[in-house]
């Protein structure tokens, strides 16, 4: 995926509210898909990871946050090894 084809996506929050962002880069590891996603298309912005916790039977993908540390440094490294034009900082 080129930064010029990047899939939008929302993310309804709990309280009704919604986040759209862009996805910049994805991969699958230990069966599992992950995002790399920013809240802009182009230049500095807040990246978020993603993980898909749907189950097989859903009819539609469900991603929330990554919010462990290990997981969350660890896709940081393969996602800088994949867009290996982008700055990515913790």
């Amino acid at each position: 995926m080129t930064s010029s084809e990047n899939e939008r996506i929302v993310l309804a929050g709990e309280d009704g509210t919604e986040l759209e962002l862009y996805v910049l880069e994805e991969t699958r590891l230990g069966g599992r898909d992950y995002l790399l996603a920013a809240d802009t298309q182009e230049g500095d912005g807040t990246c978020y990871l993603l993980k898909d916790v749907s189950d097989a039977k859903d009819k539609e993908a469900r991603f929330v946050p990554v919010e462990d540390p290990q997981e969350a440094e660890h896709l940081l490294d393969i996602f800088g090894e994949l867009l290996d034009d982008v700055d990515l900082e913790a």
